[in-house]
């Protein structure tokens, strides 16, 4: 039996190599309506979506990779995505997951001035004309944060399912006090993390990279009864 949203979650990948084909506003628009479908404690709905694409997508692009290529380290993020020291099997998936993309795009692990240029290509959106910026009321609790994740897989899955490709980017975070000043964040509004969406490139040697995932045995437990 065939299940077409087992498709649609297959087939959603985190691309980092898009083209440059504009993607229509009417098309956004209904991607973010169904989006927000996704489920919330009490109905709160705790998303907020910023939209670029144009110049305005690129001057924040700019503005944010001229930070990232100096250096800055003031742009301390405002909540620690990953830990702040890694331990298995966490680290090795990392690992793998890391020295899988540069082994592909032939980065040697010691060559830190092609993991740099790799890595700043986030702050290009990896290309793509769509970029989303997300952010959530500061005043709000970890379930809201909870609820924001079903509203992101929401989002990459309709997307999917309408031919485009999306990456989900944490990169942005450690640049929040700029992309604020730039976006005009209100008082209370706190970046989760950004996107990238648009058509793949799929003649890119990026859009070769796939990622595995472990076995049920690792993570699922069953109680079962009588």
């Amino acid at each position: 039996m065939s299940f077409a949203l087992d498709d649609v979650i297959l087939g959603r990948r985190a691309v980092r190599a898009f083209l440059p084909k504009p993607v229509p506003r009417e098309a956004i628009d209904q991607i973010l309506e169904l989006a927000a479908r996704a489920p919330s404690g009490s109905n709160i709905q705790p998303w907020r979506v910023h939209v670029l694409t144009g110049e305005v997508r690129q001057a924040l692009c700019d503005v944010v990779f001229a930070a990232y290529g100096r250096g800055d380290v003031d742009q301390r993020a405002e909540y620690d995505y990953y830990p702040r020291e890694f331990f298995e099997p966490y680290l090795g998936r990392r690992r793998q997951n890391g020295w899988s993309l540069y082994g592909l795009l032939g980065i040697a692990r010691k060559d830190k001035a092609r993991m740099k240029a790799q890595l700043g290509k986030n702050f290009q959106f990896f290309g793509a004309p769509v970029g989303l910026i997300f952010t959530i009321d500061r005043r709000l609790s970890q379930g809201s944060w909870i609820d924001y994740g079903m509203f992101l897989q929401n989002l990459m899955l309709v997307a999917t399912s309408r031919g485009l490709a999306t990456c989900p980017q944490a990169a942005w975070i450690d640049y929040h006090e700029i992309i604020g000043r730039q976006l005009g964040f209100k008082a209370d509004e706190q970046l989760v993390c950004g996107m990238a969406m648009g058509y793949e490139d799929q003649e890119a040697i990026e859009s070769r990279f796939r990622t595995e995932r472990v076995p049920l045995s690792d993570f699922v437990v069953h109680h079962a009864g009588r």
